[in-house]
């Protein structure tokens, strides 16, 4: 997710003491200090783990040295379901898998779709520049690996209704970037198919919603979108997330932002598993979403192409527009029939 709509009024001063200097700042949502202090105002509430609505929920530390940790939702059903290992957004610099929005949306989708969720909450950027989201996604997948073979008791309660051969990756925004990341890192070693180094575990599709891609040439939603109070990405809030969160000194042709630049790995040389891109028409990011499942197509890889009308970026959750609840529930409907095919 990106710029997100907030009241002009609320200004919550983190921290008191003045650091000097503001290098950059996404008003609302974060401000870059020169002397590398970072202050995200809490714009949306965390929440604790609880369960709800016949989905069970927990959080679990992944990684102690990187402060990675994952919760997961689990829906009451008595069949195994298929594994959905999701990344938030937030533009890789703020975000978090306890976000309010993210609780709801993601019980909701487990629910109704009838998968278990592992939400990973990875590193953020500036202070972690990219790559390091995208370690901490193979790292929870390397995680989520080690369960399935160990089978320990303490994870019995999610395992015991999982089915492993049915692996897929999702995410929104950025999220939806770290998603396709993990999975070209995953095809990217010579193997036969995408994701053969994580069995038992069998990688079969990835879900990109609304993906954060970008480049030095403006496409034309990019350029000549009005601005729309129910979308979240602005064009100048973009450009700021990926000088943030992209290493130093690269340009938005650097392939992690635009994959089909002249510097990244041809997508035909990919082992891509099937892909669902959900474009949402009132996006900045349409024109680059549709040509980047353009690209995907024309590229021999599996791609199906699901565009909400009337909603912009982020629709999903923060319910931003008044098609928002019509519109998610159509997504929700997508994710069931393609994770179930």
């Amino acid at each position: 997710m990106a710029a997100i709509s907030f009241d002009p009024g609320f200004n919550v001063q983190v921290n008191q003491k003045s650091h000097g200097v503001v290098v950059e700042e996404i008003e609302g949502l974060i401000r870059v200090y020169k002397n590398g202090n970072v202050e995200r105002p809490p714009i949306i509430p965390l929440v604790p783990c609880t369960a709800s609505g016949g989905v069970a929920a927990k959080d679990v530390v992944v990684d102690k040295y990187t402060g990675s940790w994952i919760r997961i939702y689990v829906p009451n059903y008595s069949h195994k379901m298929p594994l959905l290992v999701y990344f938030h957004g937030g533009g890789f610099c703020v975000g978090s898998a306890a976000w309010s929005c993210y609780n709801e949306f993601l019980s909701g989708l487990a629910s109704k779709a009838g998968c278990i969720i592992l939400s990973v909450n990875y590193r953020l950027a500036p202070e972690n520049r990219l790559p390091a989201a995208y370690d901490d996604g193979i790292e929870a997948l390397m995680w989520v690996k080690q369960q399935t073979l160990n089978g320990p008791i303490e994870h019995k309660w999610w395992l015991s209704h999982c089915d492993p051969s049915s692996l897929f990756l999702a995410g929104d925004s950025a999220g939806a970037n770290i998603a396709y990341n993990v999975s070209a890192r995953l095809g990217s070693h010579g193997s036969a198919s995408a994701g053969s180094g994580i069995k038992p575990l069998v990688l079969k599709g990835s879900i990109l919603i609304q993906p954060f891609l970008g480049g030095e040439s403006r496409t034309a939603t990019e350029m000549h979108a009005p601005t729309q109070v129910n979308s979240a990405l602005t064009l100048s809030a973009s450009d700021a997330y990926w000088r943030l969160s992209l290493p130093f000194g690269s340009s938005r042709d650097h392939p992690w932002c635009n994959p089909l630049g002249s510097g990244a790995t041809k997508l035909r040389e990919l082992k891509l598993p099937p892909t669902m891109v959900c474009v949402s028409e009132m996006d900045i990011l349409k024109d680059r979403n549709l040509g980047f499942c353009n690209a995907l197509g024309n590229a021999g890889k599996r791609v199906e192409v699901k565009i909400y009308k009337g909603v912009g970026h982020a629709f999903q959750v923060l319910h931003n527009s008044p098609f928002s609840q019509i519109r998610t529930q159509e997504m929700i409907s997508h994710v069931k029939t393609f994770i179930n095919q």
